[in-house]
């Protein structure tokens, strides 16, 4: 059974706390009819991104206003559509312990405040104190910047972090910050994260006075 020590936790939502592919697949899918795009690629390209990072990658010739005013459309779709939303397997159970034994955890996430506030509730989801989202970054994932603006907040150096992820782009970060990653479900194996897990039933806290041991398996 593997066994990680470290100071503090950046977790990412969707995928790793919240399952909310449901509507993932929806909204894309939709947005990928309207432009003539192959709903099954834009899916490998969305997950851990922010929309317009998204839209770059899949419209490269497109002007960023455009992908920047689409975003905001669809991030307003998403956050009226919560049909499907749901926690991941363990991640109640996962979050309270972590509250429960004071261990230092943030939210880091490619959502805006509202779609994050609205997808942590309808899944059942107490939100962490300390919490980045689209507002607080100026690049998305797999840009590092929101993993180490939640370090900073946390007052924890990067090394003494870990991460948990689904997305490839958001195992990208992590390693871009110089974080060790808990892969979590189908999508995050194939990105080569330090350890992957089903899901977060597989893992077990455990708080020291020299920070935290993560029990997988």
């Amino acid at each position: 059974m593997p066994v990680l020590t470290a100071r503090a936790l950046l977790l990412d939502m969707d995928g790793t706390l919240v399952n909310s592919d449901a509507v993932v697949e929806r909204i894309w899918r939709r947005w990928a009819e309207r432009h003539g795009l192959n709903g099954d690629e834009v899916m490998k390209v969305v997950h851990g991104r922010q929309g317009y990072a998204s839209m770059a990658v899949l419209l490269p010739d497109r002007p960023m206003e455009q992908n920047l005013a689409d975003n905001a459309r669809m991030l307003a779709e998403e956050t009226a559509d919560l049909d499907g939303v749901v926690p991941v397997p363990g991640a109640p159970e996962f979050l309270a312990s972590l509250v429960a034994q004071g261990v230092p955890h943030a939210l880091v996430t490619s959502a805006d405040v509202p779609l994050s506030t609205a997808r942590m509730a309808a899944a059942g989801l107490e939100l962490p104190d300390i919490r980045i989202t689209a507002e607080s970054v100026g690049a998305s994932k797999p840009d590092p910047e929101g993993f180490l603006k939640g370090a900073a907040e946390l007052g924890v150096a990067p090394a003494d972090c870990v991460v948990f992820e689904d997305s490839g782009a958001g195992i990208a970060a992590g390693r871009a910050a110089g974080m060790r990653v808990v892969g979590v479900g189908p999508r995050a194996g194939v990105h080569q994260p330090d350890v992957v897990v089903r899901d977060l039933r597989a893992v077990r806290v455990e708080a020291l006075e020299s920070g935290v041991q993560l029990h997988i398996g």
